[in-house]
């Protein structure tokens, strides 16, 4: 029998590294990898990885579902969190409905995810209700208490 090794990868690439210091910053980084097709068809879940100086690390599209919903796996948030060495993560998912009022799934996932960041080390910053236009956010709007 044969079994697998794992391999771990980290590439630092330091040139223009943009720096997040508040939603609005957050929120157009993020819109710009949300396709102006989709963002009003289906829900998709991304994350925005930043070292501990708030610099972009990169975006991941952990991701897409249907019209109301799609599947957040904590597990997968924080895997891809590690391998990429962030310190920081903001969240986002956009809204098809047009409508920023957090739900209370929205909520919950949002606690989870911020005490599951506390056993790692990794501070979620942020959680982005993301439209076409606009956007909310909970740490703006005092929800990550």
């Amino acid at each position: 029998m044969k079994i697998s090794e794992i391999s771990v990868s980290y590439s630092n690439n330091r040139s223009n590294r943009i720096k997040i210091s508040n939603s609005k910053q957050s929120y157009d980084v993020l819109r710009s990898c949300w396709c102006d097709a989709t963002i009003e068809l289906q829900e998709e879940f991304k994350i925005l990885m930043l070292n501990r100086y708030n610099q972009v690390l990169g975006i991941y599209p952990l991701s897409k579902g249907g019209v109301s919903s799609t599947v957040v796996d904590a597990k997968l948030v924080f895997s891809v969190a590690l391998k990429c060495n962030a310190s920081n993560i903001i969240i986002a998912h956009n809204h098809p409905s047009g409508n920023l009022n957090p739900s209370e799934v929205d909520k919950n996932l949002t606690q989870k995810l911020k005490q599951a960041g506390q056993y790692l080390d990794i501070v979620l910053l942020d959680h982005l209700i993301v439209i076409k236009d606009d956007f909310y956010s909970f740490a703006d709007n005092g929800l990550l208490k």
